[in-house]
């Protein structure tokens, strides 16, 4: 490993232990020439995951874009944003488990609606009204109609 600190191609691994999610491995390394500390992570190389668009278009699954709407959906509501971190890293995981290395905007809307649900109601109906396009207001009482049913 490079050191960030002089540049010198080798260094030595002081300590190492998992991440908090268990996902990365956080080493400790020292330079041998200079010997400045620093901090590498370590991580299983995934496989891309290809998104297909409502308009059959394909992109790279982006895991800030998914974060971003989750974040708007959330605006102004007391959901931690770890919560959100968490969501997207299960909805990730769960996109790389399923093998499959294309998958729908349909599929993945519905798993962040699954998991927007049990965090935040409010944020669920906000992201539910984009999601699928709620065209007037009947449509957005209906969903919410849903949520109270399926609560009880």
């Amino acid at each position: 490993m490079r050191c960030p600190f002089c540049g010198f191609e080798d260094s030595k691994v002081i300590d190492s232990r998992p991440t908090d999610e268990g996902v990365a491995i956080r080493r400790r390394r020292e330079c041998i020439e200079c010997t400045k500390r620093f901090t590498t992570y370590e991580k299983v190389e995934s496989l891309p995951i290809i998104v297909i668009k409502k308009d059959k278009t394909r992109e790279l699954f982006n895991r800030e874009k998914l974060l971003a709407g989750l974040t708007r959906a959330c605006e102004k509501r007391p959901v931690e944003a770890r919560s959100l971190d968490n969501l997207v890293d299960k909805i990730e995981s769960d996109l790389q488990n399923t093998l499959k290395r294309e998958i729908s905007t349909k599929e993945i809307g519905e798993k962040v609606m699954d998991g927007l649900r049990a965090i935040d109601e409010v944020a669920y109906v906000r992201f539910a009204s984009v999601y699928r396009q709620f065209k007037d207001v009947n449509t957005f009482i209906a969903e919410v109609n849903k949520l109270l049913t399926d609560k009880n």
